[in-house]
């Protein structure tokens, strides 16, 4: 299949960056995202052209370092998928492609289709671990955990840190990411310790670089890992509570 894609190049964060047309020729329709990128790039260098910069890493779904718009949709146009799984047979021939990095505040792009996604590591270190002396590995069923709790916890963890959430939401918000981070960890005994303790601190990181939410779902949608909002909902309870159980144990 033969493919125009419309690519957005930026030499780095401080300079202005725009749109190039590239022909993508001669793509098997079972080729991923990122190896039709990789056929582009090895034909852009053999022209003595420099190749497109884009993030990737693992390229089975679980990095979460891939993420591109595709066509205005983060990860494309398929749900429940990652850059990196999305196939080129999802597209027709003769398609036109536009591909951009994500666009947040949070985000600031470093060149080409790579972002900053630092952010998210910092609301990490504010609280997503367990700070406890665990010693040897427990046995598996040691801590009895119902199952409906320990499948929510799963559901929460299955997210993979891509940004997607960001990108698609209209205010730039990272109240998905966020919230699953906490949610795996608030929902089991091992974590609920230091429950409000995190959330009020991983909370407050991510409004020093992120927008507000007002609830409008987009980022469910763009999730590649398809994770529930009703975590957002789980999140703001906690720091409510958080708010005053905190201040009263100060």
């Amino acid at each position: 299949m033969n493919l125009t894609l419309q690519v957005w190049r930026q030499a780095g964060p401080d300079v202005p960056g725009s749109f190039a047309t590239y022909e993508a020729t001669d793509i098997s329709a079972d080729a991923s995202f990122l190896e039709m990128l990789d056929l582009v790039n090895e034909r852009l260098v053999l022209d003595g052209d420099e190749p497109i910069e884009f993030s990737h890493d693992c390229r089975e779904g679980i990095c979460g370092s891939c993420g591109v718009m595709i066509n205005g949709v983060p990860h494309g146009p398929q749900r429940g998928t990652a850059t990196c799984q999305l196939h080129m047979r999802t597209f027709a021939d003769g398609d036109e492609i536009v591909i951009e990095p994500w666009r947040a505040s949070g985000f600031p792009i470093v060149k080409d289709l790579v972002v900053d996604r630092s952010p998210f590591d910092e609301i990490i270190q504010a609280g997503g671990y367990v700070t406890v002396d665990t010693g040897q590995a427990q046995d598996a069923n040691l801590t009895q955990i119902p199952k409906e709790t320990a499948d929510l916890a799963m559901d929460a963890a299955a997210c993979i840190g891509c940004g997607a959430c960001v990108a698609a939401c209209p205010n730039g918000a990272a109240q998905l990411f966020t919230s699953a981070k906490l949610a795996h960890l608030n929902l089991l005994p091992q974590g609920d310790a230091e429950r409000y303790e995190r959330t009020e601190s991983m909370v407050g990181v991510m409004e020093s670089y992120f927008g507000s939410c007002t609830n409008m779902g987009e980022c469910e949608t763009a999730c590649p890992k398809e994770i529930s909002i009703d975590f957002i909902a789980m999140m703001n309870k906690d720091y409510v509570k958080a708010k005053f159980r905190n201040r009263r144990s100060a």
